[in-house]
């Protein structure tokens, strides 16, 4: 007999959520983990980060703060204790995970596990011990790391990732942050608030280029009257470290080529999959450019052995790879779950404005052959938004004209991702426009603006 029904690998949010998951359905379960619990996101990404997020908005508050007839003398910004409570912020969650799988008997077993063969895990412990764990059914939960690319080499000290960054206590004065997307915008927003010059590298035509075209305009707009700067089209083609500094030498999107000399480069271009030492090999699981193919119920090619999260290369998101963990282990109960629709998976962006989005923009819709309408409020005509003098940003939404249905929604602007759960159970119930506008919603909130962009696309809109 197998020690255990299902034993897990990782414990990030794919994997301790499906250990917790296939607890409740009443299977003995255990967890492998070499580092603390909640993985990346709860300890390097994620909440670490929207701690620092937080503390860089009240730095920008402070700033503005005459706006609000507030005046205060000698003020001082210690980044050191931002990253101090982000920490505190950290234990404290890991903490309640940890907490979490004893509430539900999950056995945890700390080291490096490695699958040695069907249904075999052999765990390496920190002390030199190991430990055979023996189980039914396998789950691969190991996640992601940081993409690295050949001609910028990761030193960890001038040139990082985000997985150092969200530990430097120091803010640097020039940073060069190679990349756009969610990870690049957000440490360039906490950069910039305390005060870093910085400029963003981003290969593609624009900033955050998953996102529907206005959404970039808009977030470029902000980011250059805020003074951060950025090259779109333009690409890194070597990075020289000396003395502690950087020189980063880029090719713009005229050709022009150029150096850009800077006190830490920060590396942003996405993640690749942590396939290698897990033992893939010994039990013939296949792993393609770097992540392993899974079907609707989270099967590898292998029976027995399912895998989740980041390293499914679907759609590298903490929620997402918490919804495969529930998905798979209800689906080794027989419970049967609904495939996953990644189409109804939100995305969330912390900078300042912040950005939502669900579903398809305007050009995927287009593209995919649909008859497309499109509803837009401004938050500059929004009195919450104005009320809390940040009134950067719109709400657009994508509809199928024949219908009525909301096929994607793009939001930027205040506590927008708050909007994501709202948009999100229309999409899911595949509501229209007809309903959302016909909606009460309170006033005054920036939920108003969702109702607004609905009416705006039938043409209905009232307060533009």
């Amino acid at each position: 007999m197998a020690d255990f029904d299902v034993a897990v690998i990782g414990a990030g949010p794919g994997g301790y959520v499906a250990a917790i998951r296939a607890a409740q359905l009443g299977m003995s379960v255990a967890i492998v983990e070499d580092d603390n619990v909640g993985g990346v996101c709860l300890n390097w990404g994620c909440i670490p980060s929207k701690a620092l997020l937080r503390n860089a908005e009240v730095v920008e508050l402070f700033k503005r703060a005459d706006e609000f007839g507030v005046s205060a003398d000698n003020l001082r910004f210690d980044y050191g204790k931002a990253v101090d409570r982000s920490r505190t912020v950290v234990r404290r969650l890991t903490n309640g995970v940890g907490f979490l799988l004893r509430k539900h008997g999950v056995e945890r077993i700390d080291g490096h596990g490695v699958m040695r063969g069907a249904g075999v895990i052999a765990v390496a412990a920190a002390d030199g011990g190991e430990r055979a764990v023996t189980a039914d059914k396998t789950i691969i939960a190991t996640g992601a790391n940081s993409r690295r690319i050949p001609n910028i080499p990761i030193d960890g000290e001038t040139v990082v990732t985000s997985r150092e960054a969200i530990v430097l206590r120091d803010v640097p004065e020039r940073v060069v942050i190679v990349g756009g997307g969610a990870i690049g915008v957000e440490f360039a927003d906490i950069y910039h608030s305390y005060g870093a010059e910085v400029t963003i590298v981003e290969l593609l035509p624009r900033l955050v280029p998953l996102e529907d075209e206005e959404v970039s305009a808009q977030l470029e707009r902000v980011f250059k009257r805020r003074g951060i700067d950025f090259m779109t089209g333009a690409s890194v083609d070597r990075v020289g470290v000396s003395g502690g500094a950087a020189t980063v030498s880029v090719t713009d999107s005229n050709g022009a080529q150029g150096v850009i000399d800077c006190d830490k480069v920060l590396v942003a271009v996405g993640v690749q999959g942590n396939v290698d030492g897990v033992g893939l090999e010994a039990v013939g699981v296949r792993a393609e450019r770097g992540f392993i193919p899974v079907d609707d119920e989270m099967r590898t090619n292998i029976p027995g052995v399912c895998a989740i999260g980041d390293v499914t290369g679907k759609l590298p998101l903490a929620h997402v790879a918490s919804a495969q963990g529930v998905a798979a282990v209800e689906a080794m109960a027989g419970l049967n779950p609904p495939p996953l629709d990644y189409s109804l998976m939100p995305r969330a962006t912390y900078c300042r404005p912040q950005i939502a989005s669900i579903g398809l923009t305007e050009r995927q819709a287009t593209d995919a052959g649909h008859s497309v309408r499109v509803g837009k409020f401004p938050m500059s005509a929004s009195g919450k938004a104005l009320a809390m003098g940040d009134a950067d940003g719109m709400v657009k939404l994508v509809v199928d004209a024949d219908i009525g249905e909301v096929l994607g929604a793009h939001m930027i602007g205040p506590e927008a991702t708050e909007l994501l759960g709202e948009i999100g159970l229309s999409r899911l119930l595949e509501g229209t426009t007809a309903e959302l506008g016909w909606l009460t919603h309170p006033h005054p909130t920036i939920s108003e603006t969702l109702k607004e962009a609905a009416l705006a696309a039938d043409n209905q809109a009232i307060h533009i």
